[in-house]
């Protein structure tokens, strides 16, 4: 299913750091021949300081030769610049490492106050801010995320937000946490840049979309690893208009990813589901994967042969997608489950085999499925074994009982509006009636 595949268009978007974790998964899945993936890591890593890495990968892809004297040469290089950036900030860590200076990060919310504190106290220079995040920029290009994330935090504390490298450092941290799987941590960055973008700082609209495509791409590591991701997916894509605005102008491929939040989340596929299906028509002429197809064949045209069709193809899209192989089994649950509600609103009595054609399984395991849904309250139906069909327990309300309920209804209201009125008539009987005094 490497027509489904996205990566291509998600690269473009990331971090290369990022990029590897895809296309380790896509080595894994066999989606496209080996030599080519190798390759691509290779050209990747040439723009890194992960020179062991590219190493191995040279050894990989080319086993008959030797290692080429450039990688050598550019380890030499590396080590060298490491060992002079420790130098330069030995001093500096030191200072960080001072239990008073870790109380004062802790307890400071002023990075000017906290500046002017390691200025007075530790003779702290502007210039170091710009040496440690140089050398956390380092770390990060050698793969050391660990160190890269605790520096480029001293030096988001210190920097003022109008700082050139400020922007630059809140990104570094967020990756870092990412390829850490510090989800926790990741998602709070995320939330910190978020508002920086959103604070609009850049003096341009086009910098501003193009920072919002970037943190809607780099937020999927995020949501689809944090346990209320599913939620927080729908609030950012669906219902934040700026970045909805992005998804259909920049990367209407995300529909993707944000139809699969909604399916799978339970407790608010309900409520959401008509707004992403509006969205999706919109998109439709330029963007569409099985995963959109299924909602638009289930909701916009009835299609339940097309649904099950879709639903066969999703199957192949998520277990070949980084971000959503982990949803697979909940996606399938739920989007049969769809199936299954929207097939009964229109019958009142469905046979079992063709019930389980639509859902794409057999007649006992769709009987197993059903009496699943029964026993667990989520649906009011009878299973009728002799004649293998389900037969639904929801009735249309007659209009003789819809005129008794509104009838119900109405003569409760008017004996609490005459039991209020009753009570205003006895408070006021022995006053002396004022112009405007009653409401």
């Amino acid at each position: 299913m490497a027509e489904f595949d996205l990566t291509t268009r998600m690269g473009q978007y990331l971090d290369r750091h990022l990029v590897f974790p895809l296309l380790e998964f896509l080595s894994v899945k066999e989606l496209y021949d080996e030599k080519e993936m190798l390759k691509g890591k290779l050209d990747l890593l040439s723009n890194t300081n992960m020179v062991d890495f590219a190493m191995d990968v040279h050894k990989t892809l080319y086993p008959d030769q030797e290692v080429p004297g450039g990688f050598i040469q550019k380890r030499t290089n590396v080590v060298g610049q490491l060992k002079s950036l420790q130098a330069e900030t030995d001093m500096i860590t030191k200072i960080f490492e001072d239990l008073e200076v870790m109380r004062q990060m802790q307890s400071s919310r002023d990075g000017r106050q906290l500046s002017d504190y390691l200025f007075k106290e530790h003779g702290f220079k502007a210039e170091m801010v710009d040496t440690l995040y140089n050398y956390a920029k380092f770390q990060y290009e050698c793969g050391n995320y660990s160190a890269a994330a605790e520096f480029l935090y001293f030096v988001r504390i210190l920097l003022p937000p109008n700082d050139r490298n400020y922007l630059n450092a809140l990104w570094g941290k967020l990756a870092s946490e990412i390829l850490m799987q510090n989800w926790e941590t990741a998602l709070e960055d995320l939330n910190r840049l978020k508002e920086v973008i959103e604070a609009n700082t850049f003096g341009s609209a086009l910098l501003s979309l193009q920072q919002r495509t970037w943190l809607i791409h780099w937020s999927l590591f995020v949501f689809f690893n944090h346990p209320k991701g599913r939620d927080l997916i729908i609030d950012m894509f669906l219902y934040s208009q700026l970045y909805l605005n992005a998804i259909q102008t920049m990367c209407p491929h995300i529909l993707r990813y944000l139809t699969t939040a909604v399916i799978t989340n339970k407790s608010r596929r309900r409520a959401v589901l008509k707004d992403l299906v509006k969205v999706i028509q919109q998109e439709s002429y330029t963007y569409k994967d099985p995963i959109t197809e299924f909602v638009e064949c289930l909701y916009v045209h009835f299609d339940f042969d097309g649904a099950q069709k879709k639903l066969r193809e999703c199957e192949s899209v998520l277990v070949n997608d980084f971000f959503l192989v982990a949803c697979l089994d909940d996606f399938i649950e739920n989007a049969r489950l769809l199936i299954f509600e929207t097939f009964c609103r229109i019958h009142e009595c469905i046979s079992i085999t063709m019930l389980a054609e639509k859902l794409n399984m057999t007649s006992e395991d769709a009987e197993r499925w059903i009496v699943n849904l029964i026993r667990n309250a989520r649906l009011d139906a009878k299973i009728d074994s002799k004649l293998g069909h389900v037969v639904m327990g929801t009735q249309a309300v007659s209009p003789y009982q819809q005129v008794i309920e509104k009838t119900k209804n109405l003569a409760f209201r008017s004996q609490v509006l005459a039991m209020n009125i009753e009570k205003k008539l006895n408070a006021k009987s022995n006053e002396v009636p004022q112009w405007g005094a009653q409401e």
